[in-house]
């Protein structure tokens, strides 16, 4: 029996942006000075970007992963305007949001996250280009039928997101061959992504990225940060910033995070905007967990109120960043 409620933040990847998503934040206090000293680090204009942007263009690799980011950071520093998160609430962020969640611990500071995200993206995206792949969903089925269906076919299970989700990366004919006979009991679904990330398709971006992260000052978590490798919470800065540049090549072990999560005792989830594909993954994983999915600022009222709930086991809450 757990002693004290532990809620959880969670910073979702690439995947959950939609147009105009960064409209309603733009009202928020200082957001469009934060946005636009972002845009000045990382050469675009997120703004526009994140407010008149159709879907084509922010699918692109190299847009979507810092505009993704700047959300993630922009809504989370309105929430620490309303309310200080305990001090034992855990942080984790699902691919590329592992470096919003990474900057939330205070392992660097938001622009290093929203720059290391504009790098990244721009990488894989030319990544993609050097050979034919992509990606797909294999939804239901034994995990140890998909993962032997996948090898069979030489694909990596890039992302093994829990809830009965596996997603498939490689090569564009041995995922054609897997849509065609998909493991038994599964389905699978083509993902509009430009090429198999978390693999060795991405080699030449973590290279680019290594190269980049060796100028960011890193400090050592003042929170709990989980790690997308193992799921298991990481204590040292500098170890965290090499992990997240070799994720890039690795495989997102979505699932272990939400067995520490469980494990840690979480009762609840505030997943910060673009929110809903983590609160979905966590109603099917961890059944019975609370998932308040902060979308809109209309929705940060709810996010108070299931971070107050939890605040009450906790003496001395603190910030939500350095």
């Amino acid at each position: 029996m757990f002693s004290e409620r532990v809620i959880a933040l969670l910073a979702p990847g690439q995947g959950s942006q939609s147009p105009g998503m960064l409209t309603p934040w733009l009202e928020t206090d200082g957001a469009r000075e934060q946005l636009a000293d972002w845009s000045k680090a990382t050469g675009l204009d997120l703004i526009r970007l994140g407010t008149e942007a159709d879907a084509e263009e922010i699918k692109d690799t190299a847009v979507t992963q810092p505009l993704v980011v700047a959300l993630t950071l922009l809504a989370a520093e309105e929430l620490r305007r309303r309310i200080d998160v305990p001090s034992n609430a855990i942080i984790a962020g699902h691919s590329v949001g592992e470096l919003a969640a990474a900057a939330l611990a205070g392992v660097f500071e938001p622009v290093d996250a929203v720059r290391l995200a504009a790098v990244r993206g721009r990488e894989m995206a030319d990544a993609c280009a050097l050979e034919a792949s992509g990606m797909s969903a294999v939804l239901g089925g034994e995990p140890d039928v998909v993962l032997a269906r996948l090898a069979e076919l030489g694909l990596d299970p890039a992302n093994r997101n829990g809830g009965g989700q596996i997603v498939a990366a490689g090569p564009v004919d041995a995922l054609g061959e897997l849509s065609a006979q998909p493991p038994e009991g599964a389905r699978v679904r083509s993902l509009a992504v430009a090429g198999a990330f978390h693999t060795r398709f991405m080699a030449p971006a973590e290279e680019a990225l290594r190269r980049h992260a060796e100028a960011v000052a890193v400090a050592d978590p003042v929170r709990t940060l989980l790690s997308n490798s193992d799921g298991e919470p990481q204590h040292d800065g500098a170890e965290i910033l090499r992990r997240l540049v070799a994720q890039v090549t690795r495989p997102v072990r979505w699932d272990a995070c939400m067995e520490t999560l469980v494990a840690q005792g979480v009762t609840a989830v505030v997943e910060l905007p673009p929110a809903g594909a983590l609160a979905g993954l966590v109603k099917r994983g961890m059944k019975g967990t609370k998932t308040v999915p902060l979308k809109t600022p209309a929705d940060l009222d709810k996010a108070v109120a299931a971070i107050t709930e939890h605040a009450a086991d906790v003496d001395t809450p603190s910030e939500i960043t350095r």
